[in-house]
């Protein structure tokens, strides 16, 4: 690699700063910009240093390392990877979008891990930002005579493409983080959502299907109705059925019928050749 991944490290015990710092340097392509040991420190540590990726304990004085995350202005957000010795805060990690969750103590093997992921998903942010910048840089050209004091691009919006790896899922007192991939389908009624593996294993929780969906790759997860959603690797069969619709069969024999208004994008996404 090229490039030095910037990061900061946050934690208010001393020991635990050190350990994680120690680590964290004998990477060659990790560059530490500053350690902080309470969440106003660390909020102003990042407004200052524009880290790549914070570490964050979740417990520190004054503020949380999910209040920071929720405080932060929008665009100043770095990649957050949470440090903490509790499994039970990885739902609320989730719900921030956080890259990954540590646990102490941190694992060589896993903090490499998290830096990988960090550079794939920087790399990917910045495919998508010259993209947006060569389309704009385009439209300007074309347009610059009659609008010669037009920039050639305000202010970029958020990039999406984000999407995540596992799933939390709460199971009586424990907390089971679910790859991806091992997710067969998804299906929501009422206020419930199912979530059904490859393996036939049920989930039942009270999360939105709109919700879940934004957060998985498109590529991936297929909507087949209002209410369900599929993973594409997963359909073993396609059964045509009367009115123009589809019958999906599923590696685990689940069976989800595709609506008349979905049919289009399940023709497009699958059935071309």
């Amino acid at each position: 690699m090229t490039m030095t991944l910037r990061v900061i490290v946050a934690d208010d015990e001393r020991p635990a700063r050190e350990f994680l710092t120690t680590m964290l340097r004998s990477f060659e392509d990790v560059e530490i910009v500053g350690e902080a040991k309470s969440g106003k420190e660390t909020m102003r540590l990042i407004e200052q240093t524009q880290p790549d990726l914070a570490f964050l304990d979740l417990q520190m004085p004054e503020m949380d390392g999910l209040s920071i995350v929720r405080s932060l202005r929008q665009g100043r957000i770095p990649l957050v990877a949470f440090v903490t010795a509790f499994e039970e805060h990885a739902v609320s990690a989730f719900e921030v979008e956080a890259l990954d969750y540590l646990l102490k103590p941190v694992d060589r093997g896993r903090l490499r891990t998290t830096i990988d992921r960090a550079y794939e998903r920087l790399e990917r942010a910045s495919v998508a930002e010259q993209e947006l910048f060569d389309s704009a840089s385009f439209g300007y050209a074309q347009d610059r005579r009659d609008r010669p004091s037009t920039p050639a691009f305000r202010e970029l919006p958020a990039l999406e493409g984000q999407y995540i790896d596992r799933f939390p899922i709460r199971k009586h007192d424990d907390i089971y983080l679910l790859p991806v991939h091992r997710i067969a389908s998804a299906v929501s009624e009422g206020e419930l959502m199912h979530v059904t593996t490859i393996d036939k294993e049920r989930y039942t929780m009270n999360y939105r299907l709109k919700t879940l969906e934004a957060k998985l790759d498109p590529k991936r997860f297929l909507r087949v109705g209002r209410g369900a959603l599929v993973n594409v690797e997963t359909i073993r069969k396609i059964t045509p059925m009367p009115g123009g619709s589809y019958l999906l069969t599923l590696t685990n024999t689940q069976q989800l019928r595709v609506s008349r208004s979905q049919s289009r994008a399940l023709r497009s996404h699958l059935l071309q050749v």
